[in-house]
């Protein structure tokens, strides 16, 4: 089993999970032709994929989803709530989930797990072949004990970052959307990130990737090193997945 981002961030968002001959695609925030081109980059074509799964409706995640499902054939799935806030009824055909029910991708079993965001009916992953399990974690205001149980003992972690407190506080941003992005609905901050990681059990833990970083409100440096403190290992370990390269192929 091994991932790789296309591109985390508000301008876009991608992740590719593959197992055996099953390879899926976690939200879709590109159109074809970038879809295309960033999916070169890992050495895949957009027909090796077999389905999309979307996580909520906000165009970062979701914006390029109908064209690439009609382009290139490709199955969709996504909550009810996600699916009815898109407005996708009668562009594609959509494969719809319990946001608690566990389901299958060839290969893959998914279990959606709800997530406190400002959206419809908000999941995110974690994704397992068996062997291995990856849990994905990128839009989330607040941590909840689900949130927990359901991240507990992974194998690897895409766990968002998305500002740093002080930055947030300190910055540009109208006070309003400081208080979207910082809100229980909003983004998960560096400190939040690390005391989820706290909270699981981390024996199993391979890989940890910080994602969905604030070009405004956040380093690289100050989430690897929030995250370093908590697993005890040296920054550098933490990986990073940035807006324009994502992150390049990690494997169990």
């Amino acid at each position: 089993m091994r991932f790789a981002s296309l591109g985390s961030g508000s301008k876009g968002n991608a992740l590719v999970v593959e197992s055996g001959r099953t390879r899926i695609l976690i939200d879709c925030g590109f159109g074809p032709r970038e879809l295309t081109s960033r999916l070169a980059r890992l050495g895949l074509t957009p027909e090796d994929l077999d389905a999309i799964l979307v996580t909520h409706e906000h165009g970062d995640h979701v914006g390029g989803v109908a064209r690439a499902a009609k382009r290139f054939s490709l199955a969709v799935h996504m909550s009810h709530g996600t699916c009815a806030a898109a407005d996708l009824a009668g562009q594609i055909e959509v494969s719809l989930f319990d946001s608690h029910t566990v389901f299958a991708v060839g290969d893959l079993q998914i279990q959606p797990f709800p997530v406190p965001h400002d959206a419809r009916e908000p999941t995110q992953f974690a994704v397992s072949d068996g062997q291995w399990r990856l849990g994905v974690l990128t839009d989330a205001g607040c941590v909840t004990p689900h949130m927990v149980e359901m991240l507990d003992g992974c194998d690897g972690l895409v766990l968002e970052c998305n500002h740093d407190a002080d930055m947030l506080r300190n910055g540009s941003y109208p006070w309003p959307l400081k208080q979207r992005v910082g809100g229980r609905l909003g983004h998960l901050d560096n400190t939040a990130a690390a005391n989820l990681l706290v909270q699981i059990d981390r024996r199993r833990l391979q890989h940890v990737v910080a994602a969905h970083l604030s070009e405004q409100n956040n380093t690289p440096d100050l989430a690897q090193a929030t995250l370093a403190g908590v697993l005890g290992c040296r920054q550098q370990e933490v990986a990073v997945a940035d807006q324009q390269q994502g992150f390049d192929w990690r494997q169990f």
